[in-house]
């Protein structure tokens, strides 16, 4: 039973220290940036370079991504009301979206500038040696910063905190680039400052279009991956009374999943026997696999495959049916249990023990069952269980 979870466990309350942990490591990354952004952009500007004003204004942007990730990281953390059942996390995938468009938009802006000044014939000046050193300063700073967030990121299991660790570890990456092609105009080339600028600009476009699409894949309920599903499926299938599984679907909410299923048990047991099964098999996905929610459908058979048992009328018509061919009498004053399988209808009549039938009577019954069933439009199967039939 350690498996089993209760129900009410699907919907968390809100996490106050998750919400405290994303915005102190946020503030952080709000002060490093900011005196980055400042640094680089009035050294780039006055030592005359273009891959470090490019590189400044992309830590500028950085800005506006840590102060849309407090945003979204304080109230993705509310809990599931009754406009949001399922929570808010997929504020902070609306944001990743946001953020991703945003850098798009700014590396290819700054991306074209940069083409048009290498086109140019105006000469291309040398920049100053403090640029290099802010440059360098800069790649310390953001590549320390990547690894203070990521840890962080996993601890919260945010994605919208690796996401920006991520963004992170790309600004180091396009820090270096400007480094590189400071260090080729210092020496002599002086065009590769610019070119730097362009490579930066890419790779600031190219990070948003990844994040932007990543975050509108989940918008859009893409399932989740080959190897989770598979693990998800698993567990489903290990769980004691489950015979089989069928439309397992899968979908993102923010860093956890919600996960349908329909699930194959003995079609003969009871109903709460039924609904324990689904609960324990519901319980052990979320306690495995990160679910925010899981919902089992529990099927007494593969109705993927087998005919629909929807076009059979419901029981108090089955029931009118069986008192037209047997005796109202019959339907009225015994417990029937009625089975939908295989597009037909089964039905177990059980007489009371106060309900004396002798042999005779009871084989005539059975008399009567067997012509009722030779061309029943419904049943294809009726049992009679009598304990005073001798």
């Amino acid at each position: 039973m350690s498996d089993y979870l209760h129900h009410q466990q699907a919907f968390l309350p809100t996490d106050a220290e998750r919400y405290r942990e994303g915005k102190k490591v946020t503030l952080v990354s709000v002060a490093v940036n900011l005196s980055l952004s400042v640094l680089q952009i009035v050294v780039g500007y006055f030592g005359k370079s273009q891959a470090l004003l490019a590189d400044g204004m992309h830590t500028f942007s950085d800005l506006l991504s840590d102060f849309l990730v407090l945003w979204a990281n304080r109230h993705g953390s509310a809990a599931a009301d009754e406009q949001h059942p399922y929570g808010h996390r997929r504020i902070e995938t609306a944001a990743t979206l946001i953020l991703g468009a945003v850098l798009l938009a700014i590396g290819v802006t700054m991306m074209w500038n940069g083409v048009q000044r290498l086109q140019s014939t105006q000469p291309f000046q040398a920049v100053h040696v403090a640029t290099l050193v802010i440059a360098i300063i800069t790649l310390i700073s953001k590549e320390s910063l990547y690894h203070y967030l990521m840890r962080t990121a996993k601890k919260l299991n945010s994605q919208l905190l690796a996401a920006n660790a991520w963004h992170t570890r790309a600004d180091a990456a396009t820090s270096l680039v400007g480094a590189i092609g400071i260090t080729g105009n210092l020496l002599g080339f002086t065009f590769m400052d610019a070119l730097a600028a362009v490579a930066v600009s890419f790779m600031i476009a190219r990070m948003g279009w990844k994040l932007g699409f990543e975050a509108l894949s989940e918008l859009i309920d893409t399932g989740l991956d080959e190897e989770q599903v598979a693990a998800i499926r698993q567990t489903l299938l290990d769980t004691p009374g489950v015979r089989g599984l069928h439309e397992l679907r899968t979908r993102r909410m923010g860093e956890r999943a919600l996960v349908d299923a329909h699930v194959l048990v003995n079609p003969r047991i009871s109903v709460s026997e039924g609904h324990f099964i689904a609960e324990f098999a519901r319980g052990r996905v979320l306690r495995r696999h990160n679910a925010l929610d899981v919902m089992v459908h529990i099927d007494p058979e593969d109705d993927s495959t087998l005919p629909l048992n929807i076009n059979l009328p419901p029981r108090n018509v089955l029931l009118e049916h069986l008192g037209g061919h047997l005796g109202d009498g019959l339907t009225r004053s015994n417990a029937i249990v009625l089975h939908y399988l295989e597009g037909r209808a089964e039905a177990d009549i059980f007489f009371p023990p106060e309900f004396s039938t002798s042999a005779e009577e009871f084989q005539a019954m059975k008399l009567k069952v067997t012509a009722m069933l030779k061309d029943d439009p419904y049943f294809s199967v009726i049992h009679l269980h009598s304990t005073s039939a001798q």
